[in-house]
């Protein structure tokens, strides 16, 4: 579904954790690292779309998260020509987005990148709200970056008195941890420990 113009609605997702940490995701059979993304289908509100595309990527439901803000008009970039099918071209000029920021109100095992037949991701991580944008297909950068400035207003404020204080129980129960044996740490479904992205940026890019 195009609009006249050549660009496909879709959605982008911004998933914070407690520590305002995002969600950064890395394409299956790939080094490409990004946030979860996808088209709107016909008839359907980005909201809803985002409400989607946020199981069929992550394994999220609407009940483990939180919506903060969004976008106030779409985001757009164009696709070059290499990475468009050739029946595409001069249709298909590119993506306008309406991105979302996201608050985690379930836990980490309630991700899943294995909850379709078709996942996007075969590895996740907890970044800086910041990410590093030169890990980020080139085209890309640009939204990325408007998306990430436009929202960052809208993150939550921590209580610094009550960091500290978690920080000192996240320290004494990781000592227990450590203490007691014959209880191995489990990842969430789909998740795997990975080294920090890297910046290989060969991907299919008009995919979700």
């Amino acid at each position: 579904m195009l609009d006249r113009d050549g660009f496909r609605p879709n959605v982008g997702i911004i998933l914070l954790n407690q520590k305002n940490q995002v969600f950064w995701g890395k394409r299956i059979r790939t080094h490409s690292w990004q946030f979860p993304q996808g088209g709107i289908d016909r008839g359907e509100s980005p909201e809803q779309a985002m409400y989607r595309e946020l199981h069929e990527e992550v394994g999220l439901q609407p009940e483990h998260v939180r919506i903060l803000a969004r976008t106030r008009d779409w985001l757009r970039y164009e696709v070059p020509d290499r990475y468009i099918r050739r029946d595409a071209r001069g249709h298909y000029k590119g993506q306008k987005q309406i991105w979302f920021l996201l608050q985690l109100t379930g836990q980490d095992w309630n991700l899943n990148l294995r909850a379709t037949d078709h996942p996007e991701f075969d590895a996740w991580r907890w970044n800086d709200y910041w990410v590093p944008l030169d890990v980020v297909v080139e085209f890309k950068r640009g939204v990325y970056e408007m998306a990430l400035t436009e929202l960052a207003r809208f993150l939550p404020r921590h209580d610094p008195q009550r960091n500290r204080f978690l920080r000192g129980g996240l320290r004494t129960r990781e000592s227990d941890a450590h203490e007691s044996s014959g209880h191995e740490f489990e990842l969430p479904p789909g998740a795997t420990f990975e080294p920090d992205p890297q910046v290989g940026l060969n991907r299919e890019a008009t995919g979700g």
